[in-house]
């Protein structure tokens, strides 16, 4: 499997999926907002999860050194959530990406996840803009993405046949200002 740094933060740990995690990627991307917000990725059993963490994360891992990762909490060491960048196609910069279970929601964690994977980007890499996507009636990404500092930029088409999705950026600059 290929592998990522874990990052930790006061009270969560970010790590690589690995298939071990099949059971809660099920559980995550079936959520309501998940399909709501992400959509159907076509995981309705066990082994659906494991070729989404094969040939998603797994295989951006192998191909840009990073990708989503599990989120889970220190005191428990339970996942509740991933958060990390994909490199999507139609995008020339990295793009920050998060789901977390619904019980999960509200306590801050998206932030302080949020927060790690950028700041180890922007210390770490070359990297001097950072993309955020949100559908356009998502409102508790976009605020979480205003709390980070990211500015609506247009509307974007992942493909032909996307309505148009919110995109945000973040410059290193503008995040190096930030408290």
């Amino acid at each position: 499997m290929p592998s990522i740094e874990t990052l930790v933060t006061a009270r969560l740990s970010l790590r690589s999926l690995g298939l071990t995690d099949a059971d809660f990627i099920y559980a995550l991307v079936n959520e309501p907002d998940w399909l709501t917000y992400i959509g159907d990725k076509g995981v309705h059993n066990l082994e659906d999860a494991i070729r989404y963490i094969q040939t998603g994360p797994h295989a951006m891992y192998r191909q840009h050194g990073f990708g989503l990762m599990v989120v889970e909490t220190l005191s428990e060491q339970r996942p509740i959530g991933l958060c990390g960048l994909l490199q999507r196609d139609n995008l020339s910069m990295p793009d920050l990406g998060f789901a977390f279970l619904a019980q999960a929601r509200g306590q801050g964690y998206a932030l302080e996840a949020a927060k790690a994977v950028i700041d180890n980007m922007f210390e770490k890499t070359s990297v001097l803009l950072l993309a955020a996507i949100t559908t356009k009636n998502n409102q508790p990404s976009m605020a979480l993405l205003a709390k980070l500092g990211f500015v609506f930029k247009s509307l974007h088409h992942m493909d032909e046949k996307d309505a148009g999705s919110n995109l945000f950026e973040l410059s290193k600059a503008d995040w190096l200002k930030t408290p």
